[in-house]
């Protein structure tokens, strides 16, 4: 086994054994979910966000692409992709980094001190700078509308697709009964 993925492997590891919900995408340990809470001492506080992990084959030696799956309203995060513009995993990523680094320093330091003048979210920028309490009541609605615990079960365009069958059963699920069966 070489280095790296090694390395990826006790990283991972590490972060299973602290108090992460860590929910492996494919066989490989190259993509996963990682369960992240909002700082306590934030705005984001009571919001639970699940976290897309992809690591590169160079991992250590090449950052983690870190992007959030339910929306938040954030600056410095793409609200659309979830992409994050976070200067220390994009760069200046060491291998003296690990994954639990990212969760319990990275991410957190990115939502307590967000970067206005760096935006990926130009209108939550905007926002924070013209009128920092319409901005805050702003995170706090996306906090209560898309990071609550329940919404981190299923990446959102699962649940929306599971939704909008749920209805089409309901007006015709009766009529697919009749219609479907094959004749005896």
């Amino acid at each position: 086994m070489s280095s790296p993925s090694k390395r990826r492997e006790m990283d991972l590891m590490k972060l299973m054994m602290s108090d992460y919900k860590v929910e492996m995408i494919n066989d490989g340990m190259q993509e996963f979910y990682v369960d992240f809470n909002g700082p306590s001492e934030s705005i984001y506080h009571g919001g639970v966000w699940r976290i897309r992990v992809e690591l590169p084959d160079a991992y250590p030696y090449k950052s983690p692409s870190i992007g959030f799956v339910n929306k938040i309203y954030h600056p410095n995060v793409d609200e659309m992709s979830g992409s994050v513009c976070l200067d220390v995993i994009n760069q200046t990523w060491s291998p003296m980094f690990d994954l639990v680094n990212v969760f319990e320093v990275f991410l957190p330091q990115l939502l307590l001190y967000p970067n206005p003048s760096d935006p990926l979210n130009g209108e939550a920028a905007a926002l924070m700078m013209r009128d920092r309490t319409a901005y805050e009541q702003r995170v706090k609605e996306y906090c209560e509308k898309y990071a609550k615990p329940e919404d981190i079960g299923a990446p959102p365009e699962e649940k929306s697709s599971d939704e909008e069958l749920s209805e089409d059963e309901y007006d015709s699920g009766d009529d697919d009964a009749v219609v479907g069966d094959p004749d005896p």
